[in-house]
Formats: structure tokens, sequence, C-alpha cells
């Protein structure tokens, strides 16, 4: 479904491959500062202490969850300014791409780059040594991971819109719903391995999301009526 919404609706316009890319970059930036300072605290904590190191990884999730937040605000920001210069160089005065639409790709290049090391990890550990469920445990790893990597992945497209919104129109209480929900999604992957309560919830909030999302952008039930019964 992801890779559908790259080529139907970004692959033939350049200037949306650029946003994806740059939106991906902004966020594999944010990944490898929150890397940085989580193994810091791992190697300068004692490997021991079982308490101490769970503690750091609850620590590691939710700074990273800010980190991402903090730089797709940063990547707001400098959207604004690509606009201004938009419409600065057209001769019409219009930018030739809405807001909303950057908003839109923005959040596709996050959410990509996101399942892209999701995808990845997933794949080292599948190389070995050892079966998923040989001592008892679910054989459903890899299946559900792949369900959690495509619900994030629409959940980083939803939320970038809606905190793109947020931003736009100085709506800071839709900035916080999208940073609790991103705290929330990451907080149930400890869940695992009782992968029930981490999909299940996760996969509500999406469409939550989607429905807002989907307001947010003009949508209505009318023009959702409409397409499902392909009328003009």
């Amino acid at each position: 479904p992801a890779f559908g919404l790259f080529i139907f609706t970004i692959a033939r316009d350049p200037l949306r491959i650029i946003i994806l890319i740059a939106g991906a970059f902004f966020w594999l930036v944010s990944l490898l500062l929150s890397s940085l300072i989580w193994f810091i605290a791992v190697k300068a904590s004692d490997p021991q202490d079982e308490r101490l190191q769970k503690g750091l990884l609850i620590f590691g999730v939710m700074f990273s969850v800010l980190l991402q937040e903090a730089f797709r605000f940063l990547y707001y920001k400098l959207l604004r300014k690509a606009i201004e210069g938009l419409v600065a160089l057209s001769e019409d005065g219009c930018s030739p791409i809405s807001i909303q639409q950057m908003a839109y790709v923005a959040g596709v290049g996050f959410g990509l780059m996101s399942g892209a090391f999701s995808m990845i990890n997933l794949l080292a550990d599948a190389l070995g040594p050892g079966t998923v469920g040989i001592h008892g445990d679910s054989q459903l790893y890899f299946l559900t991971s792949a369900f959690m990597t495509m619900v994030l992945i629409f959940l980083h497209t939803f939320w970038g819109i809606l905190f793109f919104h947020g931003c736009e129109h100085r709506r800071w209480w839709e900035i916080a719903a999208v940073v609790i929900m991103h705290l929330t999604v990451s907080g149930l992957s400890f869940c695992n391995p009782m992968y029930v309560g981490s999909l299940v919830p996760s996969y509500l909030l999406m469409a939550a999301a989607a429905a807002w999302a989907y307001l947010l952008s003009g949508g209505s039930a009318q023009n959702l009526r409409r397409f499902l019964l392909c009328k003009s």
C-alpha cells in the first residue's frame, strides 16, 4: 500500500520526489542523533543492571519520538521558506505546490524511511542463527512486524498532515495530539510479544488519524461517497 501511494501520487511529480527525499533525510538525521545519545547512555551505564538497561531502552524510544517530531517541525519551517521562494520565482505569483500537498509528501517521506529501517532490522535478524518460535514463542513475528511497519508508514503520513496543519494555523493542541499519538504507538511496542496488544490499538489510532487528516484536508462524507461509488 505504501508503494502504491508513492507510485500514484508522488512518482510523476519531480518536485514531490525532492520533498519526499528531503523528508526521509530529516527522519534519518533524527534517528542518527537519537541512536548516538542512546549508545552513549548504554556505554556509560552498568550492562549487568537489567532494570537500568530496560529503563534506558524506554528512554531511548521516547527520546527518539520527541526528536523525530522536532525534526518534523524543522522540516515544516524549511518548506515554508521554500514556498515563499517558489512564489517569488513563479510568473503568476502562485506556488506550484500547496502546503497541504507538502505535508502529505513529507509525511510519506518520514514513513517510508521509518518503514525501510524497520524492515532492514527484521531482515538482518532473519539471517539467523535460530528459528522463529523454536522456544514456544509466536511464529507470527515477521508477519505482525510487517503489519506494524505498514501502520507506522500510514501514521507518519497522517501525522505529517495534522502536524503541518497545526503549525500553519497555530493550533498547538493538534501538534500535541500528534506527539501523544506517536508516543503511544511507540510505547505499545513494549507489549510485544503480545502482538494483539500493540497491533489493534495502533490500527485504531491509524483509523482515527486518517479520518482527522481527511477532514482537515477538506474531505467530506459526500466526497467519500462519490469516490466509493466512482462518481464525478
